[in-house]
């Protein structure tokens, strides 16, 4: 039940919210493709339900071939490749919300576990990866909540000179796997009402971080602070 009511939910709010905010999608787009290389949307595969490959839609933000120049598909806070629009519209999520397309067209949920590329997807453990994607991935999920800023967790991680590699397979992707694998085990319609709160929160106020407060038990994350 809770499956199907959710569907329902995902469904009309997502063409709800693609109504009202058609305007400011157009200006976006417009914007994007008589400015810096002329892209207006980035597609690029990532792993969705059941561990399957979905293209997932967002607004272009960063140089073309990006991948290919220096730090590759990490991506750390001031990257010189994010373009000027780019760096606001990441700052501000806006250049997520194509992915309400890819909601409506069923690959993804409002909340659920972040997509992610088959390169990240592979620096999971084995025993995360068979289960985070029992659900479909979502817009935000709790994962985008306490990552936040993960930009800048990278970047500090570089000025210490630790290899931002290594700090992303043996850091943030455990803690990101075991934060989604408690999503997985406690999601309700109250839990994703909660993370939709949050997700608001933490984009209009930054440096808010009081989400212990509203999900108990979460797995720690004692490991970032070091």
């Amino acid at each position: 039940m809770y499956k199907i009511f959710k569907r329902f939910f995902d469904l009309i709010s997502s063409l709800i919210l693609l109504l009202i905010i058609s305007p400011v999608l157009i200006l976006i787009c417009l914007i994007l493709r008589f400015t810096a290389e002329g892209e207006v949307f980035f597609l690029q595969e990532r792993i969705g339900q059941n561990n399957s490959v979905f293209k997932i839609f967002k607004f272009a933000t960063m140089l073309k071939n990006s991948s290919k120049m220096k730090n590759g598909h990490i991506t750390i806070k001031n990257d010189p490749r994010v373009t000027k629009l780019g760096s606001f519209l990441r700052k501000s999520k806006l250049n997520e919300l194509p992915q309400l397309l890819n909601i409506i067209l069923g690959d993804m949920s409002v909340v659920g576990p972040r997509p992610v590329m088959r390169v990240s997807f592979d620096a999971y453990p084995k025993s995360i990866q068979k289960h985070i994607y029992n659900s479909k991935p979502g817009l935000t999920g709790i994962g985008s909540i306490v990552f936040r800023d993960e930009e800048e967790l990278i970047s500090k991680a570089k000025s210490k000179g630790i290899d931002i590699l290594h700090f992303y397979q043996k850091i943030i992707y455990p803690i990101k796997g075991d934060l989604e694998i408690w999503y997985q085990r406690n999601q309700s319609f109250f839990i994703d009402f909660k993370i939709i709160i949050c997700t608001i929160l933490v984009i209009i106020f930054p440096n808010w971080k009081k989400y212990n407060l509203l999900f108990k038990n979460l797995p720690s994350l004692s490991e970032l602070s070091k």
